[in-house]
């Protein structure tokens, strides 16, 4: 009998806990929002938390002891990864298309003008130049890695992986101090809303982008990648040069443009 080469999962319980943890998320923001207490957040934290630790933790075994991931199943990954990161710019695409709807053509509403009148932007040769210069460093040093392993250098897997975790928890930092220092707020007409939104996610993408090269920096301690089998960092490669891109588009459409 000829062995099936795809891998049917076994019945798992955490996509549920993983939807109800984004539930409770969504929840427990506009509770906390409206000053409610933040018991529910921290709950949808909990949930994901769990979710992202047990279900990596079965891919891994999944791949790596249970020897799975065949020939076509890695094919059937990438092509999951593509389609969603295809995803993702449609994600995107949709705040770049808010945002060219209102500076193109600013209505009476917003002055006849873009920024509106009143409103102190921030500085594009600052701190977002800066941010700018770590997400590009930060490609360099992921492509570094991704190339290490490749030619079964795992010390410079290893220290490629450290520099773009840091680097990305960099670019982290100076985002908050950005938003902590910046004079307008979400509530701030167009402008503050598509700017807070826009950026806002894709600061969260740094930051799950960040985690991912993370769980792979501890894999390459523990020997799971070898040279020929090692989807899970190039996945997680894939998700960082597009968070890199995304951040391209951002500072010149938004940051330089739009100032």
């Amino acid at each position: 009998m000829v062995r099936n080469p795809f891998h049917l999962v076994e019945l798992s319980p955490w996509p549920l806990v993983g939807s109800l943890g984004a539930f409770f998320l969504t929840v427990g923001l506009a509770s906390w929002f409206h000053g409610y207490g933040v018991s529910c957040l921290f709950f949808g934290f909990f949930l994901i938390f769990l979710t992202m630790i047990q279900w990596w933790r079965d891919v891994v075994r999944e791949g790596l002891y249970q020897g799975f991931h065949t020939n076509q199943v890695s094919v059937g990954l990438r092509w999951g990864m593509i389609l969603f990161i295809t995803s993702e710019v449609c994600f995107f695409f949709a705040f770049f298309w808010a945002y060219f709807h209102s500076s193109l053509v600013p209505t009476f509403e917003l002055g006849s003008c873009w920024p509106p009148v009143g409103l102190d932007f921030l500085n594009p040769f600052s701190v977002p130049l800066l941010n700018t210069a770590v997400l590009l460093a930060s490609g360099v040093s992921v492509t570094w890695a991704h190339h290490s392993l490749m030619e079964k250098s795992r010390l410079g897997g290893l220290y490629g992986l450290i520099v773009t975790v840091v680097l990305g928890g960099y670019f982290t930092f100076l985002q908050a101090c950005e938003y902590y220092d910046a004079s307008f707020s979400l509530s701030d007409s167009v402008f503050g809303s598509v700017f807070f939104v826009a950026t806002g996610f894709h600061g969260l993408h740094v930051l799950i982008g960040s985690i991912f090269l993370l769980v792979c920096l501890f894999r390459v301690v523990f020997y799971h990648f070898s040279d020929g089998h090692h989807f899970g960092f190039e996945a997680a490669a894939w998700y960082w040069h597009f968070v890199d891109v995304v951040w391209l588009f951002l500072y010149l459409c938004i940051y330089w443009w739009g100032s």
